[in-house]
């Protein structure tokens, strides 16, 4: 049977895929990842976070519906978020979905297409990023409770993964090619604590640092309540394999909102881990998240908002508006008070800020050397990150392929940036 898996949403639920991948290849099905061929049998794994997500999947599946009906191919099956949150409605208003499953059914997926469930390959993936990073989830579900967020009635509370298997698996990661692992979880900060009982997250590093062939460890999801910052930074600077690039969602400013939040701390608190970092270590980049709406942000909130952005100068900085979505805490104590067209107008008047920070600060890189490593070409140019960009969501280094001759896609290089735009910067090999 051909199989094409339909991947949506985060990279967390693109591990899930892949794990899934292996499973359905180890039965002897020849499989695909986000194809646009038709095949007998569709799998999505859909993403059910926020009305745009939820939006997509549904979009995606009814479209899928279609080509069923259509006979371009034979059995749709949906997994993942959407699919956990709505299954039972789900099945009463697309019957002809052949099965809904939800974000840890995999076994009941190869059950329904008679194949067997390796157990002893869990872990194994068919990588679907480049051959040389991949995303390492070392703990499934969260113990926090945000009152914006779903994740914890779709995934339930934390399970963190053992050290011994992450290692097995990340070894595995590195026999395949990958030089980049990045960490990733519903938040990093609480890793570990559910089976040691504490914070396990320097000890893992301390561990992954000693594969050979992995050059950069990335920390993505650092929630700033209980952040081991001492040790984090000890690391850091202790092992250059860990990537000077810190990931810490703040999602909003006022402490009055972080308070309607649910999320454990405060202006303040994030201010001291940002000094604390740009301190010990300079060169630190440190990407974060904002929600613009949430229920009570009026001109005051924001403003104090936009002034923290300005103040702060994230190296990289996401702002999404706040989505109502049932089942969360937000949705049954506040009224869904901003509408959606401040809600974007804010967002828009943040990101209009940031886009001046990040173009100040790719200014000031101009003229440096730095470890760059080659993820693809694209016409006329090689596609690179630094060590302060993660893929897909940061900055990337564009390479003029007439000034630097052949490059090596997923090798390191030594480049001189030589200009700089407010989300890119130009690099070439040194003269």
């Amino acid at each position: 049977m051909t199989i094409n898996l339909i991947s949506l949403g985060c990279s967390k639920n693109l591990i899930d895929s892949e794990r899934l991948l292996f499973q359905l290849q180890k039965n002897g099905h020849t499989i695909s990842h986000n194809s646009n061929e038709f095949t007998e049998c569709v799998i999505i794994n859909t993403c059910g976070f926020i009305l745009d997500a939820k939006t997509e999947s549904v979009e995606t599946i009814l479209s899928y519906v279609d080509a069923k009906k259509s006979g371009f191919i034979n059995k749709l099956i949906v997994m993942g978020c959407l699919s956990e949150r709505y299954k039972e409605s789900l099945k009463e208003e697309i019957p002809e979905v052949d099965g809904f499953f939800g974000v840890d059914e995999s076994k009941k997926i190869l059950e329904l297409l008679d194949l067997d469930f390796h157990k002893k390959y869990y872990y194994n993936r068919v990588y679907t990023t480049p051959s040389h990073f991949a995303y390492l989830k070392i703990s499934e579900g969260c113990n926090r409770s945000c009152a914006f967020c779903a994740i914890p009635g779709i995934r339930g509370k934390q399970i963190s993964v053992s050290i011994e298997d992450l290692i097995a698996e990340a070894q595995i990661m590195a026999d395949k090619g990958n030089k980049e692992v990045l960490l990733i979880a519903q938040e990093l900060t609480s890793y570990g604590h559910d089976i040691y009982k504490k914070n396990m997250l320097p000890e893992l590093l301390e561990e992954l640092v000693k594969i050979e062939g992995i050059e950069w460890i990335r920390l993505h999801y650092n929630y700033p309540s209980g952040f081991p910052t001492e040790e984090i930074i000890s690391l850091m600077k202790k092992h250059a394999k860990i990537c000077r690039y810190l990931d810490i969602p703040v999602q909003h400013a006022n402490d009055s909102i972080l308070r309607s939040m649910n999320r454990g701390h405060t202006k303040q608190d994030v201010i001291e881990i940002v000094e604390k970092f740009r301190k010990e270590i300079p060169d630190i980049s440190i990407r974060s998240t904002v929600i613009t709406g949430f229920p009570g942000e009026g001109k005051n909130e924001f403003a104090e908002l936009l002034s923290f952005v300005q103040q702060i100068k994230f190296d990289r900085l996401g702002a999404f508006t706040y989505s109502h979505e049932e089942g969360t805490p937000a949705y049954n104590h506040f009224r869904d008070s901003v509408s959606e067209k401040i809600k974007q107008r804010r967002m828009e008047e943040l990101l209009s800020v940031q886009e001046e920070i990040s173009l100040m600060k790719n200014h000031s890189m101009i003229g440096t050397i730095q470890k760059v490593i080659v993820d693809r070409q694209e016409g006329e140019f090689y596609i690179g990150r630094t060590q302060y960009d993660s893929p897909e969501v940061d900055n990337e280094v564009l390479i003029p392929i007439d000034r630097t001759g052949p490059l090596s896609i997923g090798e390191f290089y030594q480049l001189e940036i030589f200009d700089a735009l407010e989300f890119d910067l130009y690099g070439k090999l040194p003269d």
